[in-house]
């Protein structure tokens, strides 16, 4: 017995029986299930993607169904940094093969669904993924073992009936299945995934759109200049991505209809519960929208003429003009179907009823070692942040990969370790180029662990805060004495479809009223000891972290360059001062001299580095600049009793300290030194 195992798109091996069992399975070859398996092969681990299409990306072949995507590719920023410029490309997967990057596929600033399909291509076969196409995973339950990571392996049925055991499943099938509203007459809809997408086949139609999301506007958009009209119903108002500042909402490039709307051009936007409807066909055709209970105890099989329509008591009923068409635009949602019960596997509550029930930590509530990753795995951030999107999701699997490291093969979360006097610098470099940080605000946090007497720290990139609590089991790293938590956030009352987001006084620009900054903006929270998972449970209503001890709120930048001296740098260094209660100013070697005759102990840039003859050997005109700033006094024209200890050697200050000299960076030095 043997299967064909597909490596990119071009490779094929034979695999016996015997390699049917793997470390890791991942369900579905579009954009998550790429980036899971990127991650995988680059830490050498054995796995296989399993496609039921015959290339990856098969979503991308269909929708969105007007083939215009609505994440940007933006070619230029003005700037060469690659994690900087990935703040402003929602659509490359992460790689170290610079061929991979989007915007060498497209220059449009809203690309080309194909483009994508040919890209996602591009990714598997260049970078060699062991990708199983023409394989649908039809079935998937458990089978018990103590012996296994998790207690029990997965065991997946493909269309063939052929099965596959795995020791981690990695759910990356997206959100596919159409979400469909039953009620009478339901059955004269069209769907959005099969209504033709030629305007000329709505030419003098009357149209209505059931649904308000980016499909029923794209949709709309599409035949806007050659309908009737077009109205839209659906139970919530419009929400605009603007006043939310969710991508998810409805995006400029689409909302056409709202300015028909609001200009009075015939075409409309209802609100009412679809499952309240009910459609009646006349003789002719025509499509008359009615209310549901109008039609109870009624023989509808007797004609249009025996039902009461709402218009019969209400003359001016807003949707009283029969339609041509009906289309439906609702979404889609997880396709539960092929997971046996034994997984537990269930839908989310409310309005995350279309994505699984998952944890902070991406991994299923119901079953250890399932991870859902990409668009499924939204139900973390739905309508807060980006986890739902390829700009977002890029990172958040790249997380579970590395809670997936730790967990199974002893390899901790990747940390760097730095002397205390970087630690203003390291935030610094962060929250200016981080796109992790930058599109999963409020999710995914940079760590901070401060080491005994806070000497040095260690850094943590991109880790989720809603497991904080759960870090030192999930990174194999101590938080014995502290820590910081970087998040990037909104101002707390700016986001919502009710806001008005262009008042007049809307932004904030002195660093004393930081923490009522609107825009996206760096926040930096400190806990003497890492927080319990009871005060996760318990803190307060949307915020992302129970409350510190103490927080710092980088005041929000029009460019989002946090690295202005006084505005920026100078509150965030003070702030880290105080919670360290250690001076983390940088000096020059000139005054590290003088400390060590004057003060008990030295701060940490003159123990860290004068003392330990460690900087760049000063030079005259550097001190003589250094003088002439105000940053130094000039002892040059004084007696230095020092030289006169070493034996009446005519020995002037500047000889004496050029063996050790140790300038600040000179673009920190204006901000550093002689702060009051």
């Amino acid at each position: 017995l043997s299967v064909a195992l597909c490596a990119g798109t071009v490779r094929c091996a034979v695999a016996s029986a015997a390699s049917l069992h793997r470390d890791y399975c991942v369900i579905g070859a579009g954009p998550s299930g790429l980036q899971m398996a990127y991650f995988l092969q680059r830490a050498g681990r054995d796995y296989v993607v399993f496609e039921r299409g015959h290339a990856p990306g098969s979503f991308f072949a269909l929708y969105p169904r007007h083939r215009k995507l609505i994440s940007i590719n933006k070619q230029y920023t003005g700037k060469s940094n690659s994690e900087f410029n990935l703040r402003h490309d929602w659509n490359s997967l992460l790689s170290h093969d610079r061929r991979l990057l989007f915007r060498r596929y497209s220059r449009d600033f809203f690309p080309h669904a194909d483009t994508m399909v040919r890209y996602l291509e591009d990714f598997a076969s260049l970078l060699e993924l062991q990708v199983q196409y023409n394989t649908a995973i039809i079935h998937v339950t458990l089978d018990a073992d103590p012996q296994a990571w998790n207690g029990h392996y997965f065991v997946l049925m493909d269309q063939n009936r052929q099965k596959y055991k795995c020791s981690s499943l990695l759910v990356a099938t997206g959100t596919w299945v159409p979400n469909v509203v039953n009620f009478p007459g339901s059955e004269y809809v069209e769907g959005y995934e099969t209504v033709s997408i030629n305007p000329e086949d709505f030419a003098g139609q009357t149209v209505l759109i059931l649904g308000r999301g980016n499909s029923a506007f794209e949709t709309a958009e599409n035949i806007l200049g050659v309908t009737n009209f077009i109205h839209m119903v659906s139970r919530s108002r419009v929400r605009l991505s603007w006043a939310t500042h969710y991508v998810g909402d409805l995006r400029a490039i689409n909302n056409g209809l709202l300015d028909t709307y609001q200009l009075k051009s015939l075409d409309g936007l209802l609100e009412g519960d679809l499952e309240d409807l009910a459609i009646v066909k006349d003789k002719k055709g025509k499509l008359h929208i009615t209310l549901r209970y109008y039609l109870e105890n009624r023989n509808t099989s007797a004609g249009i003429d025996s039902i009461t329509l709402p218009q019969d008591e209400l003359d001016n009923f807003a949707t009283r003009a029969p339609y041509d068409r009906v289309i439906r635009c609702l979404g889609w949602k997880f396709d539960f179907a092929i997971y046996n019960r034994s997984l537990r596997l269930m839908p989310g509550k409310g309005n995350k009823n279309k994505y699984p029930q998952i944890k902070p930590s991406y991994e299923s509530r119901g079953t250890r070692g399932l991870f859902v990753l990409g668009t499924a795995s939204h139900s973390v951030d739905f309508r807060k942040s980006a986890g739902g999107f390829i700009h977002g999701f890029r990172y958040t699997t790249r997380a579970v990969h590395r809670l997936l490291e730790n967990r199974h093969h002893g390899v901790p979360w990747p940390s760097t370790v730095y002397p205390i006097t970087q630690l203003t610098n390291s935030i610094i470099k962060r929250v200016n180029e981080a796109s992790g940080l930058y599109q999963m605000f409020s999710v995914l946090a940079d760590i901070i662990l401060l080491r005994e007497n806070a000497t040095a720290f260690e850094y943590l990139e991109e880790y989720p805060v809603g497991v904080l609590a759960e870090l030192e089991t999930q990174t194999g790293r101590k938080a014995a004495n502290g820590l910081f938590v970087i998040v990037m956030e909104y101002g707390r009352n700016f986001s919502g479809a009710d806001k008005d987001v262009f008042y007049y006084n809307r932004a904030v620009g002195e660093a004393q009223h930081a923490w009522q900054s609107n825009f996206l903006h760096p926040v930096i929270y400190y806990y003497k000891r890492l927080p319990t998972e009871r005060e996760m449970r318990l803190r307060p209503p949307d915020w992302p972290l129970p409350r510190p001890d103490a927080i710092h709120h980088i005041v929000e930048d029009f460019l989002t360059d946090w690295t202005a001296p006084n505005a920026h740098i100078l509150p965030l260094r003070r702030f880290l001062e105080n919670c360290l209660g250690t001076d983390l100013r940088n000096f020059f070697a000139e005054s590290c001299f003088l400390f060590a005759f004057t003060r008990q102990k030295l701060p940490p840039f003159c123990q860290q580095g004068y003392v330990r003859m460690q900087g760049l050997v000063g030079t005259k005109r550097l001190q003589g600049h250094a003088v002439e700033a105000g940053l130094l006094e000039n002892y040059t024209s004084t007696d230095f009793a020092g030289a006169r200890l070493l034996g009446n050697r005519e020995e002037s200050q500047e000889q004496l300290l050029q063996d050790h000299a140790m300038p600040v960076h000179p673009l920190q030095h204006l901000v550093n030194a002689k702060d009051e």
